[in-house]
């Protein structure tokens, strides 16, 4: 045992620890539960954690190479030293992927010169290989050039892979601060760290020292190594962070979602007691006018008068009949219905939320549809609703109508600030929304997109940021609405 510990040095020591830093850090990735997660790192920490398996495997062979070098033959230090210079390369490879996704994540913009990255530093880690066993011959080119591989692996993928790591991760740092100020300031240090192994790791060579300290740099890598398997695994907590949120935004929005069902029945009982007195007071009109006829003294004046109280009551009537339909929660009722007729419905309704917007219609006539009036209405009146906040300093919103074979297609478009392409895919989920807790349920398009599906119709969307939305429903006319339901 003694003798033992006598061989061990501080060398043996140094690649130990070094290797434990990297192989823990691989394992705490790779434990770590991160389906369905939102996070833009989530997507790319497996190749981190990958790097991190392969380096640390390196730095323990090397450890194993250096604890039995007296015992090895010239073949099988050679076959070990391929076997490092391989494993070099393939972890700083995904170090650099790492890297590269991580900066696309952050920028869309930054895809196309980050792509582009790894074809340069592949040729110039040729050519420096190439430039370095060149002057030598016989058995010293085989050591030589696994050499050189590695070294030239170090200063190119090592060192570029571990800059952008870094830049990514301190970028990064900034975007989880609303979900966790001390998870965002540990992915910060983990950038900060990675710049140190970045520098050592590539721009100075194992078995030198650091001018003026006598400090070999592979002291300085674990290090840094300790340090980013240290901050890393304790950022990796912001996945619980993260579901923790989802859960209390989901237990809020279901709270949501009751209090608008308690307000549609709600409305429904206004929509009631208004038309009771509507109607009293349709009738007075009427009893009004024969009394005031044409024949009477001022007559003609009068029921002008009374004709203008008509016609508002009759739209107040309306009104209070749109919102009875759109607040009803009786089964569906499919009756022959025009599509254009559920778009004017619905724009009566949010004539209130539309003052400040341009409304163009282009409804051209189209043969009519079976449908429930009152949940198409619902859904024109949330994809509308959608718009005007989209449009918080006012825009336009054009409605349009068409006939394509037997189909009945209805179109929506806002200038809004439109829809970012990665929650594109995501629109019609359950309780997904881009919007701030409290402010909406998420659940508005998932009921929109069931409601149409239910009419055997199709909803698409397409958005671009900055230039707006535009929604458009597709409906079978009635005869191929009933040429289906038989079929079925």
């Amino acid at each position: 045992m003694n003798n033992l510990l006598a061989n061990v040095t501080p060398v043996y020591l140094l690649y130990l620890f070094y290797g434990a830093s990297f192989l823990f850090l691989g394992v705490s990735i790779a434990a770590k539960d991160m389906k369905g997660s939102d996070l833009k790192l989530a997507g790319s920490l497996r190749l981190l954690g990958a790097f991190g398996f392969l380096h640390g495997f390196r730095e323990w062979l090397e450890l194993g190479s250096l604890i039995e070098a007296k015992n090895l033959s010239y073949q099988q230090i050679f076959a070990a030293k391929a076997v490092a210079v391989v494993l070099t390369v393939l972890s700083f490879l995904f170090l650099l992927q790492f890297g590269i996704s991580l900066v696309q994540g952050l920028d869309e913009k930054r895809i196309r010169w980050s792509k582009a990255i790894p074809a340069p530093l592949f040729l110039i880690w040729i050519i420096y290989v190439w430039h370095g066993i060149r002057k030598h011959d016989g058995f010293q080119v085989g050591m030589e050039s696994l050499r050189q591989a590695d070294i030239g692996a170090r200063l190119t993928f090592g060192f570029v892979g571990g800059g952008l790591t870094a830049y990514g991760l301190i970028a990064y740092s900034r975007e989880v601060r609303f979900l966790s100020g001390s998870v965002a300031k540990k992915l910060f240090y983990t950038g900060i760290s990675f710049v140190f192994f970045a520098i050592f790791t590539g721009l100075f060579h194992s078995g030198s020292y650091l001018a003026p300290l006598p400090v070999p740099p592979e002291l300085l890598r674990g290090i840094s190594a300790f340090l980013i398997a240290f901050f890393i695994t304790n950022a990796l907590n912001i996945f619980d962070i993260e579901t923790r949120k989802k859960i209390e935004q989901q237990t809020r929005r279901l709270v949501q979602v009751e209090k608008l069902a308690s307000l549609g029945q709600l409305a429904a009982g206004i929509a009631h007691e208004i038309n009771n007195p509507l109607a009293n007071a349709s009738l007075g009109i009427q009893t009004l006018k024969k009394k005031f006829g044409p024949d009477a003294a001022a007559g003609q004046d009068v029921v002008r008068k009374l004709d203008a109280v008509e016609r508002n009551i009759d739209r107040a009537s309306a009104i209070a009949q749109e919102l009875l339909q759109f607040s009803s929660q009786r089964e569906s009722e499919f009756i022959p219905l025009n599509i254009n007729s559920v778009i004017q419905g619905a724009l009566a309704l949010m004539r209130y939320k539309l003052s400040t917007i341009a409304i163009l219609q282009e409804l051209a006539p189209v043969p009519d549809i079976l449908g429930d009036s009152g949940k198409l209405q619902q859904v024109f009146i949330n994809i509308l609703s959608n718009a005007t906040e989209a449009m918080p300093d006012g825009g336009t919103i054009s409605l349009s109508s068409c006939v394509r074979g037997d189909m009945v297609i209805a179109k929506i478009s806002d200038t809004g600030v439109g829809i970012e392409a990665e929650n594109l895919s995501r629109a019609f989920d359950p309780f997904f929304t881009t919007k701030e807790v409290g402010s909406g349920t998420g659940l508005g398009l998932y009921i929109c997109y069931g409601i149409i599906r239910q009419h055997c119709g199709t909803f698409e969307i397409d958005s671009k940021v900055g230039k707006g939305t535009v929604l458009t429903i597709k409906l079978p006319n009635r005869e191929r609405y009933e040429k289906d339901t038989d079929r079925r």
